[in-house]
């Protein structure tokens, strides 16, 4: 009387369970994805006054080594400065002031130019940089 090797544990994986949840889950994936979309349609509508896209105004406020100021790329004293600030002020008191200064400008060169901003009631100040990668190595 031979007995059937029955008792050995089965070595291999069975695959079957596993495509078998993964084909139900893809199936749930197919059905309710479109349910995830907005079904809503609606007809909005026009207004002259909602312009969609418009970047907020920005002055470039650059300030070199030597301690000059630049509006626009065009150089100003002082006083002109106080005058366009003002005025950019004016026509849209949300206007980013996007301030580039050189490195080697000393800090309370900066602060003025800052003060000046504020004065003029600008508050939205950005600081412009280049990036450390892109930066040129002293030295080389």
């Amino acid at each position: 009387m031979e007995r059937a090797r029955s008792d050995q544990p089965m070595s291999e994986i069975n695959v079957t369970p596993l495509v078998d949840v993964m084909l139900v889950l893809v199936v749930i994936f197919i059905l309710t994805a479109p349910l995830l979309a907005s079904s809503i349609r609606l007809e909005l509508p026009r207004s002259q006054a909602a312009r969609p896209g418009q970047a907020p105004a920005s002055l470039a406020l650059v300030v070199d080594a030597g301690g000059r100021v630049y509006v626009n790329d065009q150089v100003l004293t002082p006083a002109e400065l106080d005058q366009r600030l003002a005025q950019a002020a004016t026509l849209d008191p949300d206007t980013e002031v996007q301030l580039r200064a050189d490195q080697a400008v000393p800090y309370g060169r900066v602060v003025e130019v800052i003060g000046q901003a504020q004065k003029a009631g600008l508050a939205r100040i950005g600081f412009v940089a280049d990036s450390a990668a892109a930066a040129p190595v002293p030295g080389r």
